[in-house]
């Protein structure tokens, strides 16, 4: 039973771009998936139908609102569909590596529906950041809980 993407491992990026999702990772993303610019530098990896979902309900957005253009635009510009091959690889393209400041050392991490792909300084500089305030979020993301 699949329950989610979860925990942080820690691949490498080859010399052509491309990194082995983790094993427990494999059977949400077998049917295909979706790599787009995520809003702290990383790249958010979507299965293809979580992010079908998320496009249709992008589509039910005003189309007048600058704001809800420009999201599209650079969400959808950036987007990527990927197949992982046998042995689980996708290859990440050059313009995400850039905008995510990859190299080798990559952190690949749960996020439930979603998976992210981070520079692991950046990811680890991330987290330095926020750990000391994740006791206290819990009651602003789900109040009563």
């Amino acid at each position: 039973m699949f329950l989610g993407f979860l925990g942080t491992h820690t691949p490498k990026l080859d010399d052509k771009g491309r990194l082995v999702l983790p094993a427990k990772f494999r059977e949400g993303f077998a049917s295909g998936l979706v790599l787009t610019k995520g809003q702290d530098r990383s790249i958010v990896v979507w299965p293809a139908a979580e992010f079908a979902a998320y496009a249709e309900r992008l589509n039910e957005a005003s189309r007048s609102n600058p704001k809800v253009q420009a999201y599209q635009r650079v969400l959808f510009s950036g987007a990527s569909d990927e197949i992982p091959d046998r042995q689980g690889r996708i290859t990440v393209p050059p313009a995400l590596r850039e905008y995510a400041g990859l190299d080798r050392d990559v952190v690949v991490v749960g996020k439930n529906t979603t998976a992210e792909i981070w520079d692991a300084s950046a990811w680890n500089s991330y987290l330095a950041t926020q750990e000391d305030a994740f006791s206290g979020l819990s009651e602003e993301v789900l109040p009563g809980i």
